[in-house]
């Protein structure tokens, strides 16, 4: 094996920790979310990109690209949302293609029994992750980057 053999291994073997790790994240956010404040992950990633536009909509492209959904998925999701209440659509005066989304009052108070338990079990996956040798490294650099302000 060359040295441009041994960087595409070192490369693959990093992205497969980074998956590994998010894999495990995922699956438990997953299972915590919906036992304790009745949302999938994606649903809980939706009304933190809303909660996040400070009383404003955002779009429903921005919203698939905030999810890493498609156009289609973000449309059922948001359907989905919108039957239990927890987000409206806002057609944009300027243009009559456009739509808004934003959360409700019941949105909000979802969200907001819904954050804590996120970042508990977060705090909760990553501490036990870094206990791993194989996904110290992985938590260590998440750890190490800056803070938004």
């Amino acid at each position: 094996m060359g040295i441009a053999d041994d960087a595409v291994e070192i490369r693959a073997q990093g992205w497969r920790t980074l998956a590994a790790l998010h894999g495990l994240i995922e699956s438990e956010l997953e299972r915590v979310l919906a036992s304790e404040v009745g949302l999938s992950v994606v649903e809980y990633t939706v009304l933190d990109a809303l909660n996040r536009q400070n009383g404003w909509h955002m779009r429903m492209q921005q919203l698939a690209r905030a999810t890493a959904l498609s156009a289609s998925a973000t449309t059922r999701l948001v359907n989905r949302l919108e039957d239990r209440g927890l987000l409206t659509r806002i057609l944009c005066a300027d243009d009559r293609r456009g739509i808004y989304t934003e959360l409700t009052p019941a949105g909000h108070a979802l969200y907001d029994r819904a954050h804590p338990v996120h970042d508990a079990t977060l705090d909760r996956v990553l501490a036990e992750a870094k206990e791993q040798p194989e996904l110290a490294p992985v938590v260590r650099a998440l750890e190490a980057l800056p803070v938004p302000a």
